[in-house]
């Protein structure tokens, strides 16, 4: 399981998430993908594009695993 940290901001939004951590080349397919029902967050499907992604969430897609944290 991979690990991305929020540094100083609050959140990130799903479908940037996705374009930062390489596993979508743009976030037009990022987009496409959450709206497929592709994308866990927490073991749930979620399908909001922009969901706000906080510390200590988990997010899935494909074989990838990625849990967010804070800062380091």
């Amino acid at each position: 399981m991979e690990t991305f940290f929020l540094e100083k901001h609050p959140h990130v939004e799903l479908c940037d998430l996705l374009k930062f951590m390489g596993w979508c080349d743009s976030g037009g397919t990022a987009k496409a993908v959450i709206a497929e029902g592709q994308v866990k967050v927490n073991g749930k499907v979620e399908t909001r594009k922009r969901c706000k992604i906080v510390a200590d969430q988990n997010v899935e897609f494909a074989s990838n695993k990625v849990v967010v944290k804070a800062s380091v």
